[in-house]
């Protein structure tokens, strides 16, 4: 598995192809340090299973190479950096010295920094803020929050915000919106497609080359925040996890995050003192989602019979090597975490496999087992095809468990693999049966469930949907129920409505929760040091993270 997240990631590819360094790399940002070592010629090289890459430097399309790589978080900044695996601690200013909500969140202020400047030298000003917003405001498919803007305007330095309802939700989603120059953009005829090849941005880096295979950024002359040690980033493109665990282990990729079924033999015993990981939890998951906008698919009881049949402990041994925490609660909050939110009812529930109960199901809703196969109310034989990407052990893993799970009800399976950059484009078409997917993650289950549920953000089949719902469910009770958490001014209003989505989530099952999904990653501490730790949590350790900038610019060379 590559690195996975409400939108971006994908894997496959052919062998790698890297592109030799030149001369004139070494001046970027200040100067290179001297000496031999990647750390020490300033260069920090990153990959992902994510196969051939198109050039598309949008950062506003969660299918772009530079979401899937995670490089447009080098290049475009946010107004406020938050912490992914802390959302709930304030966050550091960025472009924004001050953000002021008004107290019902329908209101923010932001006052910008003076100092910020885009990579060709231009100021950045109120006026880029806005304009940015206007963008998002304008083109849905460039808002891939759903943020629902209304009002954007600029009073001196500063620019407003307003919204017709409470965003108690998603203030971190708004104060961490990606600002982009307007005198570039405002000149692009249809800025949802446009490739973006040439991106200029506020950030440290700049885009140097691009192939396929290979996208090397360099330092900019002069960041506005200051020096950068790491002058150059090297993303890398790999077939599977195979080739990235390889390049991991011989250490000529120092950044990743891989799944590996044997990761002490893999990876940390070839060199104990410096190949490390840490996989911090969310309140994200993995899951196999149905679409729902197909027959028999769109009967819950089959999918809750389904979900009752998976043995997750399978999946957390067999195909996520105890990696990656398990799922317990069939409301697919994962715990720890998620413990004060759960619904009394389910306090005590598990996601023990229970045959005998999934089968009784099935029968009361006009299912029938002959012969061995399961038909539906209609008499039809119930089948389905998985798809996940070629290459993602984990996943395909999970769907062969699964697979001889549901065979116990009737159900007969196939497992298709597919390139990662046709695979993604089918889940956000709505072109399969059931998939392996991650979901968002947030401060609450309010993101994981949003990003399932939310009719608000529900596509056709054959639109794709940047936002969520791949699964095309349809729940009036679900929207409203989001809907309610989100205004909510009071506690036990949000409480109601947290415990109506788990609810729909345990009875209707429009997605089989098997893994909860850390933000975990590998990284080498041979040529750089400063990374962030379980004792030093500055932030989320995966390089396709919105606070991954701030990891590199914690970076140091090792001495």
């Amino acid at each position: 598995m590559s690195v996975r997240r409400r939108h971006s990631v994908r894997a496959l590819s052919a062998a790698i192809a890297v592109v030799a360094l030149a001369a004139g790399c070494s001046s970027a940002n200040s100067g290179a340090n001297k000496g031999g070592g990647a750390g020490a010629s300033g260069v920090l090289t990153l990959g992902k299973p994510d196969g051939p890459q198109t050039n598309n430097s949008n950062p506003f399309l969660a299918t772009s190479a530079s979401a899937t790589l995670g490089y447009r978080f080098m290049i475009y900044e946010p107004l406020a950096m938050t912490n992914q695996i802390r959302p709930t601690d304030k966050a550091d200013p960025w472009l924004a010295t001050d953000w002021a909500w008004e107290s019902n969140f329908t209101k923010v202020t932001f006052t910008l920094d003076k100092r910020a400047k885009w990579a060709d030298g231009k100021p950045l000003t109120a006026a880029d803020v806005a304009f940015t917003f206007e963008l998002l405001k304008k083109h849905p498919a460039l808002n891939g929050n759903g943020i629902p803007y209304d009002g954007v305007a600029v009073e001196g330095d500063k620019v407003v915000l307003t919204f017709k309802e409470s965003q108690f939700v998603n203030q971190n989603k708004i104060i961490t919106t990606f600002v982009v120059p307007k005198h570039i953009w405002e000149k692009v005829e249809n800025p949802e497609t446009w490739p973006n090849r040439t991106p200029v941005g506020s950030g440290p880096y700049e885009l140097k080359t691009f192939t396929p295979q290979t996208t090397t950024l360099t330092a900019t002359p002069a960041y506005w925040k200051g020096e950068t040690k790491v002058k150059e980033l090297r993303y890398s493109a790999y077939n599977d996890n195979s080739a990235a665990t390889t390049a991991l282990a011989n250490g000529k990729l120092e950044w990743s995050f891989v799944f590996m079924p044997n990761y002490k033999q893999l990876y940390v015993a070839k060199d104990l003192k410096n190949h490390k990981l840490w996989f911090p939890s969310g309140l994200g998951i993995h899951g196999l989602w149905f679409n729902t906008a197909r027959k028999p698919f769109d009967n819950p009881a089959l999918r809750k019979a389904m979900a009752m049949v998976v043995d997750r402990k399978a999946i957390h041994v067999q195909a996520q090597a105890t990696l990656y925490p398990e799922i317990s609660n069939p409301t697919g909050i994962p715990l720890p975490a998620g413990e004060p939110f759960l619904a009394p009812e389910y306090r005590s529930a598990t996601t023990a496999p229970d045959v005998d109960g999934a089968k009784a199901l099935l029968k009361d809703a006009g299912f029938q087992l002959s012969g061995g196969v399961l038909k539906d109310p209609d008499g039809k034989p119930v089948e389905l095809t998985f798809t996940d990407p070629a290459g993602w052990n984990d996943y395909i893993t999970g769907l062969s468990i699964i697979k001889d799970n549901i065979k116990q009800l009737g159900i007969e399976a196939k497992v298709k693999t597919q390139t990662a950059e046709a695979w993604g484009n089918d889940v956000a078409t709505g072109n399969f049966d059931a998939t392996l997917h991650w979901t968002n993650s947030g401060a609450t289950p309010y993101d994981m469930y949003q990003n399932i549920m939310d009719g608000a953000i529900l596509q056709p089949v054959g639109k794709s949907s940047q936002l969520g719902n791949f699964g095309r469910f349809k729940s009036p009770e679900a929207t409203a129920a989001l809907k309610e958490y989100a205004n909510a001014t009071d506690d036990p209003t949000r409480t109601k409505a947290m415990n109506t989505l788990q609810k729909i989530m345990v009875e209707q099952a429009p997605v089989i929760p098997t893994a909860a999904a850390p933000i975990g990653a590998e990284y080498s501490t041979k040529n750089w040091v400063g990374w962030p730790t379980e004792k030093d949590p500055y932030a989320a350790p995966q390089h396709t993270q919105p606070d991954a900038l701030e990891v590199v610019l914690n970076l140091e060379p090792a001495k």
